[in-house]
């Protein structure tokens, strides 16, 4: 395989240098990491000297044609095909990879990455759209016409047109498919046929582009986005337009040579981890539980200024005497115990929600619960231990999602004991 097309794999919090390593950066990537990471900074990695260090984030940032692809890993185990397939599995869990066409859209590729996944569910949505028929709507347009439509706009006409009589400077409304949602993603297959290294998708996106109208250039910005109201006929362009986003807005080109460009699409482990968790919980929840994820409270006001609050993971049972707290931590305690700003936040949320139970849950190399008391802290004498415990949760992570979500649910309501959860 070529240096200009090449697939790298590491996992989080490791390193990608230019002089050492069996894998290696050249100049010209680590060049354009550093200047994708700018003087604010990006949280995916951290520059280090010739190389960069991976954060908490996961996901793929195609550097040119290179895909560095950066897994999760939660143990000892070095199996990328493994860690891999937890990623995507968690993806679909918490519905990021959420389809919209029919029940013959399953992804057929056995993708090497996150990105081949994202570009065919694009590929897979926009063939969904024109198989169902483009949706028109009305724009305004101006310009010389031969024939009288719509209003003169006169002092145009005059200037333009004071040698050409026949023709008439109008202002009309049209009825067609060239409008905003049609010019976005018709960028973003122009880039995805620009970017794209899997060669499995290169056809698709042929007949994509030859069958999809050629419409005109588009600034991508967050209020382009912010501004289109979806109705009843274009919701079906919904799943389309947010992988359109995703992708346009994270996708930075080398202004300088051409060659560098940067598509960065991560993900963070500690949200990931937060929002399977939840979901894993709801899908086995009875009906007299309740559930709620980041629950806010407030928790400290100024004399003049903005309160702080308080938001924890996940609340059980919220305002009742079998209220419970959890707390998600994407990382591998590995024996030692959470860290001591950990309890302490563990500690507040008792107090503040009146919780009977509060836990911190991380993944692991396998099932384990384990209970810790706080001190007395009521007592002058602080060798006293309180009844007031804050357990850790570690749960071994499964190939199978469902058996694992199942797990999930298992270890916290046994954990819990209450009979609402089981």
């Amino acid at each position: 395989m070529s240096k200009e097309n090449k697939h790298i794999t590491v996992f989080e919090h490791e390193s990608l240098r230019t002089d050492r390593g069996e894998q290696r950066l050249t100049n010209g990537q680590l060049e354009a990491l550093q200047l994708f990471y700018g003087e604010n900074g990006v949280p995916y990695y951290s520059l280090i000297h010739h190389g960069v260090r991976f954060n908490e984030y996961v996901g793929v940032i195609q550097v040119g044609k290179t895909v560095i692809e950066v897994l999760p890993k939660a143990d000892k185990s070095n199996d990328a095909d493994r860690w891999r397939n937890v990623l995507i599995n968690m993806l679909h869990a918490v519905g990021i990879f959420d389809i919209h066409a029919p029940s013959n859209s399953n992804l057929r590729l056995r993708s090497n990455s996150i990105l081949d996944l994202y570009f065919e569910l694009f590929i897979k949505e926009v063939e969904y759209l024109l198989h169902r028929g483009l949706v028109k709507k009305y724009r305004k347009t101006e310009g010389n016409r031969t024939a009288l439509k719509g209003s003169i706009q006169f002092a145009k006409h005059i200037s333009q047109n004071l040698v050409h009589q026949e023709r008439f400077y109008v202002r009309h409304t049209t009825y067609d498919k060239e409008h905003d949602i049609h010019a976005i993603l018709y960028k973003a297959l122009k880039l995805l046929s620009y970017i794209n290294t899997n060669v499995q998708l290169n056809s698709r996106l042929g007949a994509l582009l030859l069958d999809f109208p050629e419409l005109y250039d588009i600034k991508i910005t967050e209020a382009l986005f912010d501004k289109i109201a979806l109705d009843r006929k274009t919701e079906p362009y919904r799943n389309a337009l947010e992988i359109a986003k995703l992708i346009l807005l994270n996708y930075h080109p080398d202004v300088n040579r051409g060659t560098n460009n940067v598509l960065a699409l991560m993900f963070d482990m500690n949200v990931l981890w937060e929002q399977f968790v939840y979901v894993s919980l709801r899908r086995h929840k009875a009906n007299a539980t309740s559930i709620a994820a980041q629950n806010t409270k407030n928790f400290w006001k100024p004399l003049s200024g903005y309160r702080s609050k308080m938001k924890p993971d996940i609340v059980l049972n919220k305002d009742t005497e079998d209220c419970v707290v959890l707390d998600t931590k994407w990382k591998n305690l590995n024996g030692y115990n959470p860290s001591p700003e950990d309890l302490r936040q563990m500690f507040v949320y008792m107090k503040y929600y009146g919780a009977k139970k509060v836990a911190l849950v991380y993944p692991g190399s396998e099932n384990r619960n384990q209970s810790g008391q706080y001190y007395d802290h009521s007592s002058q004498d602080s060798k006293h231990l309180s009844n007031e415990e804050c357990s850790v949760i570690s749960i071994g992570v499964e190939k199978d999602v469902k058996a694992w979500q199942k797990i999930i649910h298992e270890n916290i309501s046994n954990w819990c004991q209450l009979q609402e959860i089981v």
